[in-house]
């Protein structure tokens, strides 16, 4: 370490797509110590016709936790991909963001192919083609706000209009604009190919800067753009490294990948539906996104609002109660993607595909347990194909490390040795970032170790095999039957 005695304390703010938390990382004679000092909701509000990012109040909540914080020496914001803030020439937010959820983008991505074919336009930017995407949402503004698209004059993604919003100075971090879907992973840049095929203005980005640049300050903090992108936080974090190790970053979103030092730009890694997304150490994550938890935290609220309030430890209980392997879903179907009545849509689809219908509570959270493993599996086995790497090890990071039954279910069906941990991987890579900027790390590498060293891991191992190879068969065909 550059200077072992140097004491830290920094503040890593982590948005979730349904919570964000303010979170205080001490560094000490070489220890680290973490305290959650506020958490708050993050809930989307319906206003001028869209679903948006109630970012007041979410700002309100950011000035509780650096109140409660006291004097820190630095601070950081990591959030979901993709969305963005509109600044105007007084420098103030346009309009509240808008939510990746919206409808907004519907058909754009078929509008764009007429410009670029789904494959040019992978190999320029490596990311999955989903019509949430950056790129599509500006489409849909230049289509249908062009005025207001004329009025911007900086496009801020989410983590650094947080930044912004403190410390005055709008920057944009690589790993956050590499969930675009207009930034090339190759040079680091923005695409000048997708960008004047498309009209957008390159100006109109702020200035772009590495994770971990310290951008300016706020009461004497330095404000630090870390891996703006969560995934790419978590990642940071990641005790267990090596050639034949995966990882999946397991949250509302899963997203389940590997380091390589270059990207896979092939048109069969985009029909794989694979992405290439920036890390904070320079390499290239390329991951598979995955609708995850998404869909137990979804069904519980639809249970809620049908008057039964199960916890998720009642959830996980329900499921393993239940029959194994009576049906399965895809995750990643776009009839999972809204809000809403999630369990109705499971047994809708389950019908549809002459699947046994799953009735009870139970029954559902098998189905999502089991398709969530199941899916998985595919994507570790694109990964090794288009990689040539043989894994033989997968760290899951993040809040899905607390449900020991997927956990367990992960390592049965895809036969790998999981580690899981460390649960707060997300704040501990905003952490470690910090700390190797202001100089108290040497590196993430070395912020890894200490990682490994201090957080509680947890080790599953493979059994059950034949079981789910019996399932993985049936799951094959599901896909390609929905698939065609």
């Amino acid at each position: 370490m550059k200077d072992a005695k140097k004491d830290c304390k920094v503040l890593a703010f982590d948005f979730g797509a349904s919570s964000g938390r303010g979170i205080l990382g001490r560094f000490c004679g070489g220890e680290l110590t973490l305290e959650e000092i506020h958490r708050f909701d993050n809930v989307p509000v319906e206003a001028d016709g869209a679903l948006r990012w109630n970012f007041d109040e979410l700002m309100r909540q950011v000035h509780v936790a650096l109140d409660k914080a006291g004097p820190v020496d630095a601070i950081g914001f990591d959030t979901w991909g993709v969305d963005f803030g509109l600044i105007g020439c007084d420098g103030k937010l346009l309009e509240l963001p808008v939510h990746y959820r919206d409808g907004r983008t519907e058909g754009m991505p078929d509008e764009a192919f007429a410009r670029m074919s789904p494959d040019e336009l992978y190999g320029e930017t490596g990311n999955q083609i989903m019509a949430i995407n950056t790129l599509f949402q500006l489409l849909s503004l230049k289509k249908n706000k062009p005025a207001l698209l004329e009025k911007t004059k900086q496009i801020l993604m989410m983590p650094d209009l947080f930044a912004y919003s403190l410390c005055g100075r709008g920057v944009c971090e690589k790993t956050i604009a590499s969930t675009t879907q207009m930034l090339s992973p190759l040079s680091g840049k923005w695409s000048d190919r997708v960008l004047g095929c498309f009209g957008i203005d390159k100006d109109k980005f702020a200035q772009s800067v590495d994770s971990g640049s310290i951008i300016g300050t706020y009461k004497g903090a330095a404000v630090i753009s870390v891996a703006g992108h969560d995934t790419q936080c978590a990642v940071a974090a990641m005790p267990v490294t090596g050639e034949e190790n995966a990882f999946l970053s397991c949250g509302t979103w899963s997203l389940l990948g590997c380091e390589l030092t270059a990207p896979v730009l092939s048109g069969e890694s985009r029909r794989a539906e694979l992405s290439n997304e920036l890390g904070a150490n320079g390499k290239v994550n390329y991951l598979k996104n995955i609708i995850g938890l998404w869909l137990i935290q979804e069904s519980r609220r639809q249970w809620k609002r049908e008057g039964k309030d199960y916890s998720y430890a009642e959830l996980e209980a329900l499921a393993l109660e239940s029959e194994a392997f009576q049906c399965f879903i895809d995750p990643d179907d776009p009839l999972f993607t809204p809000p809403g009545d999630l369990p109705g849509r499971i047994r809708d689809y389950c019908l549809k595909t002459g699947q046994k219908v799953p009735e009870t509570v139970g029954e559902v959270m098998r189905c999502i347990y089991e398709s969530l493993a199941l899916k998985y599996s595919v994507a570790v086995s694109q990964l090794q194909q288009l990689t040539g790497k043989h894994f033989t090890s997968l760290n899951i990071l993040g809040g899905g490390t607390k449900d020991r039954l997927l956990c367990k279910m992960t390592a049965d069906c895809t036969g790998l040795s999981v580690t899981a941990g460390p649960v707060e991987a997300t704040a501990l890579g905003n952490i470690i970032i910090q700390l190797t900027a202001l100089g108290a790390l040497d590196s993430l590498d070395e912020g890894r170790k200490l990682i490994a060293k201090t957080q509680p891991l947890k080790q599953y191992q493979p059994e059950n095999t034949p079981e789910w190879e019996k399932a993985k068969k049936r799951y094959d065909s599901l896909l390609q039957y929905t698939n065609r």
